[in-house]
């Protein structure tokens, strides 16, 4: 502890002068037990966060708090030296134990997890308060692990759980879930859970020292610019699929949507099954009809994963999933009756150890074709048929009651190492069936013209509308 005077240290310079603003002020003032923060690059996230923990170890004496970042070289950046700093004279830092300890008693743990082993070393440990900071880069079962963690034995404090974020990483989908969608599962209080969303026009002190930070955003391309400066949680860094749009007001008229109103499709239309096989891991079934202008329709799917635990699979038998594949083809009233041409990973051959998984689904008149299994082409196929042309008409429609579809393609991101291909720890199993589809029917992409001024000529006839190119799907 440093001998200095403690009203000379420099903690309460800054807490009497630095001025929060409005959205911040409202992260401080939460009283949920899960409360985030943020939503877009340039919101005064660290600061937010950094500051509140500082706050409630003076408030409260004795209090056991950790802040959590994904690496040691960002939290040393973003707290460990900041904090010395504002603390300095104050609170005592403990480089061994990289935590804080306070006057009064309390404790700031300062952590990070850059891998599962990471993970394990706060399971036993007792905290009143956890906060991850950039948490959607936490997958979800590491903050699920670690918040079992929190727990209080104080007569005059809640355990309560602090996140800040931007849209993007491993955890987007299940912070969009709690936070965004407010979508819960059994034993989650819809109340427990606030998020107060921030972008760069809310830090007044960025904007003032830094005016043109705002227009370095605007500069980035479409996709980004809506992720990192307007906070939409649609789209993000790192995607793969940019393309993806899923748009209700669209469902009827399928323009510049992916995702549109199930139909009963023409009985004359071809058919495909596509599968990837999975135990462990999630299996996948998607069942495709295809129009005469060889646009793919994903009319249903057989999706092998755990309610409510994603990425996690049901451990069927290869004899159990192509039992209930063939049941649901004998009883469906859009597939009854149809020629079903079937797609699958080329490894279900692999017969080195007994019975190859082709060889079961035979067993139930199950037949497939090897998939082309060459992945770049394969996600390029896939991008192609995705592009919309200039009448909003993409390759490839999901009917909306493929649910696992609409949830897992616009989540998949690319991998850091093989930097064109997909990072094959998401939940890329619905793609990869998508993509032997794509690669058994290959597509050239999609041209849009370029548009340009018309210059009016009252002999010309180039202007009048002879046929409707779409007339003939948009009867169904």
């Amino acid at each position: 502890m440093s001998g200095a005077n403690e009203c000379e240290a420099p903690i309460f310079r800054l807490l009497r002068e630095d001025a929060p603003n409005p959205k911040q002020i409202q992260f401080f003032e939460a009283d949920k037990q899960h409360i985030c923060y943020g939503g877009a690059r340039g919101g005064g996230k660290s600061w937010a966060m950094r500051r509140k923990f500082v706050m409630l170890s003076m408030r409260y004496a004795g209090l056991k708090l950790l802040l959590l970042r994904r690496t040691m070289p960002e939290l040393r950046r973003n707290h460990i030296l900041p904090l010395q700093g504002e603390l300095k004279g104050y609170a005592q830092y403990k480089a061994d134990e990289r935590a804080f300890l306070f006057p009064n008693g309390s404790r700031l743990e300062l952590g990070y997890c850059d891998n599962e082993g990471d993970v394990l070393q706060y399971q036993g440990a007792e905290y009143d308060v956890i906060g991850f900071e950039e948490a959607t880069l936490f997958p979800e079962e590491w903050i699920v692990m670690i918040t079992t963690s929190a727990r209080t034995t104080r007569a005059d404090w809640r355990v309560r759980f602090y996140y800040t974020c931007n849209p993007g990483g491993v955890g987007h989908a299940y912070i969009k879930r709690l936070f965004l969608d407010r979508v819960y599962k059994p034993g989650e209080d819809p109340d427990a859970y606030v998020m107060i969303r921030a972008t760069v026009k809310d830090n007044f002190v960025l904007m003032e020292r830094d005016p043109d930070y705002v227009k370095r955003l605007e500069a980035l391309p479409p996709m980004k610019r809506r992720a990192h400066l307007e906070g939409d949680w649609s789209v993000y860094e790192g995607q793969v699929f940019e393309e993806w749009t899923d748009d209700p007001a669209h469902y009827g008229d399928r323009r510049y949507t992916h995702v549109i109103s199930p139909f009963a499709p023409p009985k004359d239309w071809r058919y495909y099954r596509s599968f990837d096989f999975g135990y462990a891991k999630p299996f996948s079934v998607g069942w495709w009809a295809v129009d005469y202008d060889g646009r793919f329709y994903r009319i249903l799917e057989l999706y092998g994963c755990v309610d409510g635990e994603p990425n996690t699979g049901v451990r069927w038998t290869p004899d159990e999933i192509f039992r209930e594949i063939a049941r649901l083809e004998d009883s469906h009233p859009w597939l009854a009756g149809r020629k079903i041409l079937g797609v699958a990973d080329p490894s279900i051959w692999d017969a080195s150890r007994g019975r190859s998984i082709a060889d079961e689904a035979e067993k139930h008149r199950i037949y497939f074709e090897p998939g082309d299994n060459e992945r770049l082409p394969g996600w390029m196929q896939l991008h192609y048929r995705l592009s919309f042309d200039e009448n909003g008409i993409p390759m490839l429609y999901v009917f909306e009651n493929c649910k696992d579809a609409i949830r897992t393609l616009p989540l998949l991101q690319y991998d850091k190492h093989h930097v064109e291909d997909v990072d094959t720890d998401g939940e890329d199993h619905i793609a990869d069936e998508m993509r032997y589809l794509c690669q058994m029917n290959p597509m050239k992409p999609v041209a849009v013209p370029e548009k340009k001024p018309r210059v009016y000529d009252p002999l010309s006839t180039d202007g009048e509308t002879r046929y409707d190119r779409y007339e003939f799907y948009s009867r169904f």
